[in-house]
């Protein structure tokens, strides 16, 4: 990666970019792991999305101070409306996070992840929405084979639908959209200040807004701090969904439209079904992994002429 003088992303190829985002969505799909094994060693949802708050603001703040140290013509860019802005957009990073983990505890993990990744579509709708650019038939047939491969890949069809709650389902779907908003939002405000500094403030956002729903004097305890295991957890969690991911969408989103970003984001499902095949030695039936290729698959041809110019230039 490249960076200029003010610190900022310069010359990223669309590629580069992909590749990026690829890498950070990827990041965000261990974060399943993490929380599944924190509510198996008895931990609570309050007490884990706290810990992680934390974690996340300490060691993003770290870079920022001295990305602002590094590059202080950067700070000139701060003003109130972007520094609130990136504050605003990086609430519905917390937003997902205590939408998506909270899901877990009334569904199965398996249909948990088929309502986050509505997003595909949902984010597909927001660009036609907003930005009046109507999708093509190659983002259709992209967008229709994603979110069957997710079906399969979640193992829909072997599980059924009985087991979701309306509850449940409330909280998965807006995990979706919130999801979607923070994808699209990454790469519209402030993209002329540098990654390593909008991504505190983004994070700043989601904190607060973690900390208003579950305010940190009521759900950490001196017996919860003192325990390595919930750190460990709320560490994993932090690095894989309020630093990493954040960080590199800030970095991607910019240089790629929000449509291909949320069918990228897709390849979150793979990396958790892999996860959970190596992770956490759980069986994977055919049919998963059939969805895993189908998403791939869609993903490959959302960007065919992408990846052949590429491959021509070279």
């Amino acid at each position: 990666m490249l960076f200029n003088n003010n610190g900022g992303l310069y010359n990223m190829k669309r590629h580069h970019a992909i590749i990026t985002f690829l890498l950070g969505a990827a990041f965000f799909g261990l974060n399943p792991l993490f929380i599944n094994l924190g509510y198996a060693a008895g931990w609570t949802l309050n007490e884990i999305i706290v810990v992680q708050a934390i974690i996340a603001l300490i060691i993003l703040w770290t870079i920022g101070i001295f990305a602002l140290r590094r590059h202080p013509q950067a700070a000139k860019k701060l003003t109130i409306k972007t520094v609130l802005s990136l504050i605003v957009a990086g609430s519905f990073t917390g937003l997902t996070s205590i939408l998506y983990y909270a899901s877990m505890q009334y569904l199965p993990v398996s249909l948990a992840v088929v309502l986050l990744f509505q997003f595909v579509w949902i984010g597909v709708l927001f660009e036609w929405v907003f930005s009046r650019k109507r999708p093509s038939k190659q983002t259709m047939v992209t967008v229709v084979l994603t979110l069957v491969g997710v079906l399969f890949a979640a193992d829909v069809f072997n599980g059924g639908l009985s087991d979701i709650t309306i509850l449940g389902f409330v909280l998965g779907i807006g995990s979706a959209f919130s999801y979607s908003a923070f994808i699209i939002v990454s790469g519209r405000v402030a993209v002329e200040v540098p990654a390593t500094i909008r991504t505190p403030l983004m994070i700043t956002g989601a904190a607060l807004l973690i900390f208003i729903v579950f305010p940190p004097h009521m759900s950490l305890s001196a017996e919860v701090l003192s325990s390595g295991s919930i750190w460990l957890y709320a560490g994993g969690l932090a690095l894989c969904g309020l630093i990493l991911t954040p960080l590199m969408f800030a970095m991607s989103t910019p240089h790629i439209s929000p449509g291909l970003a949320t069918i990228l984001g897709a390849v979150e499902l793979p990396v958790s079904v892999i996860v959970a095949y190596i992770g956490l030695s759980e069986y994977i039936a055919p049919s998963r992994w059939f969805g895993v290729l189908l998403i791939l698959v869609a993903i490959v041809i959302g960007e065919i002429k992408g990846i052949w110019h590429v491959l021509m230039k070279r």
